[in-house]
């Protein structure tokens, strides 16, 4: 990408034509048009559109040509604005994440990392976390947030957070004004529960089995959000993950300590090899942020914001 082509490419879009260009610049039709070309071959795009002899700007190009103005950047600015344009979602960071933190915690990171970064787009992906760890080791996104039930072979991993279970108990039910909960209080006591392969619904069975308590299963769903809704309902009693549940609970609600602690984890994902980015880096860094300022009942140490 030559400096004198850039002058040319300038020139044409200010006064229109290359005729009126070569004028100005005084050189030749053909110079132009050859300088041109030059630089659609180095940007990786057309710069315009040729109709009836005409030279019509492309949207590319006059993308391209406002960063041109702005000449003060310096080339090696306009060499990376023509990338941005040319590779899709270059200034995107795209994120992927199971849906206990989708909605909460990825949200507040996305709303703060854009008031910090008002050039940057972010595409945020809801998905299970079997999927959000084949769309990090595949590449199709930058970063990943799963439940610790995935495999971790062959993507860079870190734990990211490990909050404790909380109890939601309908109002008006008989252990609504306990304290704490024990495994032996689910016992018969009708329960919405996670699904059966949830790592925290499988401590909870086992916690369950050591105290030979057996609640009445009224529903399984993958979701904290569900269960807290099916509770507000008076559906049953549910443990859910409370970075799931960053809104406030409705008043047909009380959340109740539950001991032994089960625990949630879940896993920040990037793809193997994948090259340092100040956008991604600053994503991340939001995601801390939002975790950290989060203060609900049993959540765990925080994590060391760094990829090991």
């Amino acid at each position: 990408m030559r400096a004198r082509d850039l002058e040319i490419y300038s020139a044409v879009m200010r006064v229109g034509n290359v005729s009126r260009a070569a004028e100005l610049l005084r050189t030749s039709q053909p110079s132009v048009s050859r300088a041109i070309a030059a630089l659609e071959h180095a940007c990786g795009f057309d710069l315009f559109d040729r109709i009836r002899g005409r030279l019509l700007p492309t949207r590319e190009g006059r993308l391209f040509y406002a960063e041109v103005e702005r000449s003060f950047s310096g080339l090696e600015q306009l060499r990376q604005t023509a990338r941005s344009i040319r590779e899709v979602g270059g200034g995107t960071v795209r994120v992927a994440s199971l849906s206990a933190l989708g909605g909460s915690i990825a949200v507040k990171a996305t709303a703060l990392f854009l008031r910090l970064h008002l050039n940057a787009r972010v595409s945020l992906q809801i998905h299970t976390s079997a999927v959000v760890r084949d769309l990090v080791s595949s590449g199709q996104v930058d970063i990943g947030l799963a439940a610790d039930e995935i495999s971790t072979a062959g993507i860079e991993h870190q734990s990211f957070a490990t909050p404790r279970a909380i109890c939601l108990v309908p109002v008006g039910h008989r252990l609504a004004t306990r304290r704490k909960l024990a495994p032996k209080d689910l016992h018969d006591e009708r329960f919405v529960a996670l699904a059966p392969h949830d790592t925290a619904r499988l401590a909870l069975d086992q916690l369950l089995r050591d105290a030979g308590s057996v609640p009445k299963i009224v529903a399984e769903t993958p979701f904290s959000s569900t269960i807290a809704s099916l509770v507000a309902e008076g559906a049953g009693i549910g443990l859910v993950n409370p970075l799931s549940l960053l809104h406030p609970l409705p008043d047909t609600v009380r959340i109740v300590a539950f001991e032994p602690g089960v625990f949630f984890k879940a896993l920040l994902l990037r793809p193997a090899g994948a090259e340092s980015s100040r956008l991604v880096s600053a994503y991340v860094a939001s995601l801390f942020k939002v975790r950290n300022s989060v203060s609900r009942p049993g959540t765990a140490e925080n994590d060391s914001p760094q990829l090991r």
